[in-house]
């Protein structure tokens, strides 16, 4: 990074890359353009940390990368958006090589590119360990969907895979066979949030409330019902994932506190009036009832929600 400079830095991770319609000006000016076709955009900021958000020792750049767009690309469908742009701080140690910073571009292009988006520009500082900041645009095709709308009589429901990075991260922390556990591994490294889920919605599906599960399904749930002024009752059997069982006997860990707690798989929790079936991919986990709290079977539950950032 020092022998090759900013400028040059930036010109590498950009070269031959193509744009999709919501960036109208990329890198190169001052700023970039993006497209906001409904008079408003969706917009949304997230900032990794290493040895906090990540370990380089874990996972690839490409993998840190595809991480960094992710949760943020989540964050915006979470609100009914369609991602359009994002815009990428880095900061890093002037010693990083250059085909370390190569690999984490070519990450996030490939995530961006998952989530129908692109790159539109940045910035990149020397620091003393890797930061990277993501700033994430949408364009809101509908009207947003807030934490607020939950309603009692409300179902409780779910799209994406839920415990799999807590689980990972298990493994990776306590120096399990990575290998063994190779699916939950690699979700802790790559979430891979089911954008499909919320932006294919039927104009029929009456969906009242909607987040990412980033910080853990209880966290993320109690956002919903403290802002809709409601309580949540969610069903353990319909949260099994038997998937987790053998990382669970292996570590000693009941699977289901990854499933409430853990965080980072990035999946989608959402209410739905109780209106007939639920639309394709999503699975009722509870309901909605009058009152406050997260509870399961009707029994809150001692001990950490989820990710707490100053804890």
């Amino acid at each position: 990074m020092g022998e090759l400079g900013e400028f040059g830095l930036i010109a590498l991770v950009n070269q031959g890359r193509t744009h999709t319609p919501g960036v109208l000006l990329g890198p190169g000016d001052d700023a970039a353009v993006i497209a906001a076709p409904e008079g408003r955009f969706v917009v949304t900021t997230d900032m990794l940390v290493q040895d906090r958000h990540f370990r380089t020792d874990w996972s690839s750049p490409h993998d840190i990368g595809r991480k960094a767009i992710a949760q943020n690309a989540a964050d915006v469908v979470a609100m009914g958006a369609v991602p359009s742009a994002f815009v990428v701080g880095l900061g890093c140690p002037s010693d990083t090589p250059v085909e370390f910073v190569r690999a984490l571009a070519d990450g996030m292009w490939a995530e961006a590119g998952r989530a129908g988006a692109s790159i539109a520009g940045g910035d990149m500082v020397r620091s003393p360990i890797l930061i990277i900041s993501v700033t994430a645009f949408g364009d809101p095709r509908r009207a947003p969907i807030k934490l607020s709308g939950a309603r009692p009589g409300d179902v409780v429901a779910v799209a994406g895979r839920l415990g799999f990075s807590a689980a990972g991260l298990a493994v990776l922390s306590s120096g399990g066979d990575a290998a063994e556990f190779a699916d939950v591994v690699a979700a802790h490294r790559v979430p891979q949030p089911p954008y499909e889920a919320v932006l294919e919605l039927p104009d029929a599906a009456e969906i009242t409330a909607l987040t990412d599960v980033s910080d853990g399904l209880l966290a993320d749930l109690g956002h919903i019902a403290e802002s809709s002024r409601v309580a949540i009752d969610l069903e353990a059997a319909a949260l099994a994932v038997p998937e987790l069982e053998s990382v669970g006997n292996a570590l000693g860990v009941d699977p289901l506190d990854w499933i409430l707690a853990g965080g980072e798989d990035h999946a989608f929790a959402a209410t739905f009036a109780n209106s007939g079936d639920l639309p394709q991919g999503w699975v009722r986990i509870g309901r909605v009832r009058p009152g406050a709290g997260v509870t399961v079977d009707g029994i809150l539950r001692s001990g950490p929600a989820g990710w707490e950032s100053f804890a």
